[in-house]
């Protein structure tokens, strides 16, 4: 299945039909259709176009999680972490890299929130750096807060410079200015592969390359690409990754996040949050900290079980529809979004914020207009409409390939211009 953009001419009403009849025969043709009935709600009018900051569950989700309260923590009770429970993040882990990183076994484990396991990889990246000199984090300035407020405040706690890379809201980093940036005073550099304003897919392998070249060494944020696109971590020589599960992998709210380190980097590491799970024997509760070898010593605390069992599900649909397939449905998803934009917001004055090549976005679009607001947000959400706001103007439109169907984006996106127009 393949769209080509269309001209859609004449009143607003046959332009209506010629996108309705448009949506309808993608629907058809889409290839992932029926995975769609799979997730809850998938059959009501609602129209979720935020899948890139919470996605649907499963209805399977349902039954493990009722069979986990009842047959494993019921049933085993305290038996279930000798039983099952402390091998499932890295179980859980090694799946995650194999369906959706590009990352051989070893080199994922499912641990703490976000913000937790990025700090986790910046302090054990820094510390693998020998050369005093290297005394500067790159970043930029339309990263993500919590990766900006992160390396603000390390950059404190150690003493180190801040070298910020200026962006382009509408687009996102380039290798060429990581290239600039990136010198013989630079340890880690920090950026999220598909920026979460303007949804610009960086070129991840590019941008390895050239921090590498500068002898420095680079941590992903993957929270908006993993589940959406195809990522090759192994292959890159990506050395660190972190990123979210309660997007495209549906592990629900306050899902745990994953921390990726590249075998080459294991044997040396020490990372900084020292927890008993962390231990190379955790339950021998004997004096000092040794840590536990290869990615098992990212561990802190104890594991998130519940979220890991919802994301469960949604990597097994992973392995089966597979990245690929995925992300062509990802691609035709926002590729059709910006032909209803083009229809029906642009000649209202509407701006993309978001790049039209195939190749330089991930599964979201924002739509800019000096009269979106937070309130022009909450009265689509009344309307069961339910995108997410991005200040200072603009609407963001997340695709989730295996939930979102091409009627449920122009319905979605029709909304949006009745409410402009109101």
């Amino acid at each position: 299945m393949s769209i080509q953009q269309q001209p859609v001419a004449g009143n607003a009403e046959s332009a209506d039909a010629s996108l309705k009849q448009r949506a309808a025969g993608l629907d058809r043709q889409d290839p992932l259709a029926h995975y769609r009935n799979l997730f809850i709600g998938t059959d009501t009018p609602l129209s979720y176009l935020d899948g890139n900051s919470l996605g649907r569950p499963l209805k399977r989700t349902v039954e493990d999680i009722g069979a986990f309260i009842r047959d494993g923590w019921g049933g085993r009770l305290i038996r279930g972490w000798d039983e099952e429970w402390l091998e499932l993040p890295q179980a859980i882990g090694d799946q995650l890299g194999r369906a959706v990183l590009g990352a051989a076994p070893g080199q994922t484990i499912i641990a703490d929130s976000t913000t937790v396991v990025l700090y986790k990889l910046i302090r054990a990246a820094l510390a693998a750096v020998s050369d005093p000199d290297r005394n500067e984090l790159v970043l930029d300035t339309e990263n993500f807060p919590t990766d900006r407020y992160l390396v603000e405040g390390i950059a404190l706690e150690e003493g180190l410079t801040l070298r910020w890379i200026e962006t382009d809201p509408a687009a996102g980093v380039t290798a060429d200015q990581v290239r600039q940036a990136a010198g013989p005073r630079t340890a880690v550099v920090l950026l999220s592969h598909i920026a979460y304003r303007s949804g610009h897919l960086a070129d991840l392998p590019a941008i390895t390359q050239a921090v590498h070249d500068a002898g420095a060494l680079v941590v992903w944020d993957l929270c908006h690409s993993a589940g959406s696109v195809e990522l090759d971590l192994d292959g890159a020589g990506v050395d660190f990754a972190a990123g979210c599960t309660y997007k495209y992998l549906n592990g629900g709210p306050g899902s745990p996040a994953f921390a990726y380190v590249n075998q080459r980097h294991l044997a040396s590491l020490n990372q900084p949050i020292w927890g008993w799970m962390g231990r190379k024997d955790a339950f021998e509760m004997a004096a000092g900290y040794e840590p536990a070898p290869g990615i098992r010593g990212f561990l802190s605390g104890t594991p998130a079980i519940f979220g890991m069992l919802a994301m469960r599900g949604t990597l097994d649909l992973i392995e089966e529809a597979s990245m690929a397939a995925i992300r062509e449905k990802s691609v035709q998803l926002t590729t059709f979004a910006i032909e209803v934009f083009d229809a029906l917001l642009a000649p209202l004055g509407v701006e993309l914020a978001t790049p039209r090549g195939t190749g330089e976005r991930g599964s979201h679009i924002t739509l800019d207009h000096p009269a979106f607001s937070k309130e022009t947000v909450a009265a689509l959400w009344d309307d069961d409409v339910i995108p997410d706001f991005r200040a200072p103007h603009g609407i963001r439109v997340g695709l989730s390939p295996l939930s979102t169907s091409f009627e449920e984006v122009l319905h979605g996106i029709a909304a949006i211009r009745d409410r402009l127009l109101r």
